[in-house]
């Protein structure tokens, strides 16, 4: 998306990050404290026990929570048309592949699977508690223009989202979603940034009061020409945002779980980066910005290819970290597996097997020991797509 000149921005709703002037305007220190009592959640306990299950070592997150016109963009890509019952056979052929728990901890869901079940009956929720993997839901409601800023965007779904969050969890969802995003080339504009925080803390707050535990992701785009250093430096202002909202918000911190995306070059950047340096940028800024209480890091893919989103994580993992470190991948775990599949049910047991080939892999990186030997050129093959949506 092209992003307007620096000459059409409002100056005081769309600064820029970077340069001479401080990030945010508002005196922090002249702020009357005012002592409050704060109602416990009924749910903490519950909360810190599902985000530890989640982070717990050699697992990460499945994601399938496309919406239906993304699955549908899936299923083209390899001949089918976009029904419901195509994309049922292609979930259930995730969902219900034997030994999948053994690399993944949770899943998640679109509110569709939430709902849905095997063609033999049996609900998909059921069927990933059978592996001990934990049900999750999207519950954003997609991204939107947003009034006064750089072509920026920002997510919509706040409304009627404590009654939705009170029906996932009666489902049997226990953890929740909300993806919003940060744009480098369009700025980012100080107004995107704090409503992707607010927005980002006031979901968190909702989801905990209501059971569920959030995970918390600004996605920062990698489209862009920009070097690591300008990732690095949205990166640190944009979580340092996001934590004093949620902090604002009385989120338990313990209670959830992050998704960043890795700290890398914009993907036109004319330098590609090492998944040494990856690692090192990332860590230094998580290390800056997030709390040791809060218990997992579950990376986004954000469009890598499968083998160098599992080559960068594994590189992260290479020394003990205050946090669990981990993986929460759509793309770069279902690519080869669609591919395989194909549509024909004769070749499910050999997509199920790409599946659980791609989960070891990054199972193996978060325990800091995978070798990329022997990956395919298929996962090899990059997946960033300009401008890309869900």
């Amino acid at each position: 998306m092209a992003c307007a000149s620096f000459a059409k921005l409002n100056a005081a709703s769309s600064q820029w990050i970077g340069g001479q002037q401080s990030f945010s305007q508002r005196n922090r220190l002249s702020t009357p404290r005012v002592s409050v009592t704060i109602r416990a959640k009924a749910y903490t306990d519950e909360l810190v026990q599902t985000a530890k299950s989640i982070a717990s070592p050699g697992r990460g997150i499945l994601a399938i929570d496309e919406s239906n016109a993304t699955c549908g963009k899936r299923l083209a890509s390899i001949g089918l048309d976009n029904t419901e019952a195509n994309r049922q056979a292609y979930r259930q052929l995730l969902l219900t592949t034997p030994g999948l728990g053994e690399y993944i901890s949770g899943a998640i869901l679109f509110e569709e699977t939430l709902y849905q079940s095997t063609t033999d009956g049996k609900k998909f929720v059921d069927c990933l508690r059978d592996e001990k993997i934990v049900p999750g839901i999207k519950v954003d409601k997609g991204l939107v223009p947003l009034p006064g800023s750089n072509n920026e965007s920002w997510c919509q779904g706040l409304d009627g989202l404590a009654s939705r969050s009170a029906e996932y969890y009666k489902q049997g969802a226990r953890f929740a979603k909300w993806r919003t995003v940060v744009s480098i080339p369009c700025g980012p504009s100080a107004l995107a940034v704090k409503e992707a925080a607010w927005g980002l803390a006031r979901y968190a707050a909702i989801s905990q009061d209501n059971g569920l535990v959030p995970i918390v992701e600004p996605e920062i785009l990698l489209d862009g020409e920009h070097p690591i250093e300008r990732t690095l430096e949205v990166a640190e202002k944009v979580w340092s945002e996001v934590f004093y909202y949620l902090a604002e918000n009385n989120v338990v911190f313990e209670g959830i779980l992050l998704k960043p995306s890795m700290v890398t070059p914009g993907a036109e950047h004319k330098q590609k980066a090492s998944p040494e340096t990856i690692a090192r940028y990332t860590l230094t800024m998580l290390k800056r910005r997030v709390p040791p209480a809060v218990p997992g890091i579950m990376f986004l893919s954000g469009g890598q290819s499968e083998a160098e989103a599992t080559l960068n994580l594994n590189a992260m993992n290479q020394s003990p970290n205050p946090w669990h470190v981990s993986f929460s991948y759509a793309r770069a775990l279902q690519n080869t597996v669609l591919k395989t599949w194909q549509g024909h049910p004769e070749n499910i047991e050999a997509a199920q097997k790409a599946l659980l080939v791609r989960a070891k892999a990054n199972s193996l990186a978060q325990l800091g020991k995978y070798s990329a030997e022997g990956e395919s050129e298929e996962a090899r093959k990059g997946m960033f797509v300009k401008g890309y949506t869900y």
